[in-house]
């Protein structure tokens, strides 16, 4: 379209004096007029509402208008909301332009009017220049599968499954471990109610089971992943579990074999037999043999008969899914040997504690030895410090750990037990500062170190003395002698690296998942189609884990229940008459996205699926002939917007 065709309109918003008070938008109105194209140019109080919106709709009309600049606040609030605006008024929305002048001139140039004027300017001329090269575009359609793979079977997964499997969807919820729960079955009693963990995953999958829409698979691994968003193909593999009938029939034989393993479920304080169930309504009900840590297969043969089945082999189901939904979960940090003491006798983690009380049915015994004094140490493997920049450390704080540790000890002082709270800082955010407030007025005892001179453990007889500096009292030396010291440890990412591999998920600097944006794309990965939920993202406690989960079920509803999707156009294309094949593009294509097609009288070229494509322009870059382009945002585009931003400004 030539110059001569181009009829643009230009939107200035005064952003209710977010812009205007730092930029001189009319100024900047005055400026503009004269550019190539240029029909309309106003400036507006407040583009985004209703009144300014049937503005631009109408001058669309009465002059014509075939492209549309508003140059306003961010593009992720509103640049939808004016797409929809010029749709309405007959034009392609992607004929649209939306220049940020709030975040990027505004806010960041506050101490200069003059100087912010005129980069407003700068951005303008180029919005301009980027739609007078502009073409209409259309979104891509896309067929869906209405089905959702959900990776994890702890709460975060169940509670996305159960959402799911509510819309009508058919679910496929796969789980590592040979039983569904997760972390939360090991948990004592948890806040607010006073639930047993076991007794919140036994709810949940009670009523999951009875869904004839949700396909279980446990002690099974994801082996191969391909497709894109609406169309996802999946390789489940199934290991055996060597195991035919029930834990109730064959509960009592299991008993007469030996303890032979630590008992991971219990964090290695007790053992477990080589087969095993976790613990009382644990799901399935299928126990399993743990062959690799089997010394005696052929006792188990005649004690069991019929109900061990050795000639069991992997299977594999191939699933198709529109979406998936990652909640893979977290660990719980393990100290190091003699990290503040731990490795002594009496010295426990908070996981560990969970588990001692639930063995004892609520009562809290170390080694038959009634327990009256404990101490608890915070921030254990959480806002740690590099030494260098090798080291791996867990710079986050982990947030649920001081709500955790006080509800705990508030259960243990209900039974006349004295705590001794040896922390950094405490956070006990929101509604659980309650907590705090009553762990104080029951007595607790609070005591503040520095965190160079963290506390250190000895043994002193049958006690533990804990010997700390009391930044609270000038740094007076203490030293508490008690029964029990408690290291409030906090969550690590969990490491998955083959599952990180197929489904190319980012992870960022803590180490765990990294949503688009915290605020506006929370459970959204940068892979279309694929959610996070739970603490795999971050650490988290159990309502913020199931709300993440009902999140990523709502996200991954929108895309498969529909029968087809439309996707963003803005997709790198392939003109193969210009291209080489070099395969520059495909090598540095992080999606997998680009492959070689025979075109028809052309030959072998580089050819796009744009439905892999996210549009990242990697392929742009490195392409030596410039024979792949992003859609909407061409080398002609960019380069037609650096020259109008470095054209002189004069005001």
């Amino acid at each position: 379209m030539s110059e001569e065709e181009l009829r643009i309109g230009v939107y200035v918003c005064h952003c209710g004096g977010n812009i205007s008070d730092y930029v001189d938008v009319k100024k900047v109105v005055e400026a503009i007029k004269g550019e190539p194209g240029v029909v309309v140019a106003k400036d507006v109080m407040f583009a985004c509402s209703d009144s300014s919106q049937n503005e631009i709709i109408n001058d669309v009309k009465e002059h014509n208008l075939n492209r549309v600049v508003v140059a306003s606040c961010s593009p992720k609030l509103h640049e939808l909301t004016f797409r929809e605006t010029v749709k309405r008024a007959g034009l392609n929305p992607y004929l649209y332009y939306h220049a940020n002048i709030r975040e990027h001139v505004s806010w960041a140039h506050t101490d200069t009017r003059e100087g912010a004027t005129e980069k407003a300017i700068r951005h303008v001329r180029a919005a301009i220049a980027y739609v007078r090269n502009a073409k209409p575009l259309e979104p891509i359609r896309q067929k869906t599968m209405h089905a959702v793979l959900v990776i994890g079977g702890g709460i975060a997964g169940l509670r996305a499954a159960l959402d799911l499997s509510r819309t009508g969807l058919n679910v496929y919820l796969v789980e590592r471990s040979p039983f569904l729960g997760g972390r939360t079955p090991q948990l004592y009693r948890v806040y607010p109610d006073g639930r047993r963990g076991a007794d919140i995953v036994k709810d949940l999958v009670s009523e999951l089971i009875r869904r004839d829409n949700v396909a279980i698979y446990t002690n099974a691994e994801i082996k191969s992943f391909s497709g894109y968003i609406g169309n996802f193909e999946v390789e489940v593999e199934i290991k055996p579990r060597y195991i035919k009938v029930p834990y109730d029939e064959i509960k009592e034989k299991i008993k007469e074999l030996p303890d032979e393993i630590p008992d991971e479920f219990n964090y290695g304080l007790t053992k477990r037999k080589v087969i095993y169930y976790p613990y009382e309504g644990a799901f399935p009900r299928i126990p399993v043999l743990d062959l690799d840590h089997c010394s005696d297969v052929e006792t188990i043969k005649e004690l069991l008969g019929d109900a061990v089945d050795l000639e069991q082999k992997p299977e594999t189901v191939k699933l198709k899914v529109g979406a998936v939904i990652v909640a893979t979960g977290f660990d719980p940090y393990e100290p190091k040997e003699g990290e503040f003491g731990y490795g002594r006798q009496g010295v426990v983690t908070l996981p560990q504690l969970h588990r001692l009380m639930d063995l004892g049915n609520g009562e809290l015994k170390l080694n038959g030895r009634e327990i009256r004094d404990v101490a608890f140490v915070y921030c254990v493997g959480s806002r740690q410090k590099k030494s260098s920049e090798e080291e791996e450390v867990n710079e986050y704080c982990s947030r649920y750990c001081c709500n955790a540790a006080m509800y705990i000890s508030s259960l243990l002082m209900e039974q006349g037990i004295r705590t001794y709270h040896i922390f950094r800082d405490i956070r006990t955010y929101g509604r659980h500062e309650r907590m705090y407030d009553e762990v104080s007025r029951k007595g607790g005892i609070f005591i503040k170190y520095n965190e160079d001179e963290p506390p250190e453990i000895e043994e002193e007889g049958d006690k533990l003395l804990l010997k700390v500096k009391d930044l609270l009292t000038a740094g007076e030396q203490l030293e508490i002698p008690v029964d029990l010291v408690v290291l409030v440890t906090g969550m690590v990412p969990r490491k998955t690296p083959e599952l990180d591999e197929l489904l190319r998920i980012s992870r960022g600097r803590d180490r765990f998942y990294v949503e688009v944006h915290p605020k506006l794309r929370p459970v959204e990965t940068a892979i279309g189609g694929i959610f996070i939920a739970g603490a795999c993202q971050a650490p988290r406690d159990i309502c913020e884990t199931l709300s993440s989960a009902s999140a990523a079920a709502s996200k991954a509803a929108t895309v498969t229940l529909r029968d087809v999707i439309e996707l963003e156009p803005f997709k790198a294309e392939v003109d193969p008459n210009i291209c080489d094949l070099s395969k520059k593009c495909i090598e540095i294509c992080p999606y997998e996205a680009i492959e070689i097609k025979n075109y028809e009288g052309i030959g072998e070229k580089a050819w796009v699926n744009k439905a892999k494509c996210m549009g990242c322009g990697a392929c742009v870059a490195v392409c030596p002939t410039e024979a792949i382009q992003l859609n909407g945002l061409t080398n002609e585009q960019i380069r037609a917007m650096i020259e109008a931003a470095g054209k002189e400004v004069i005001i």
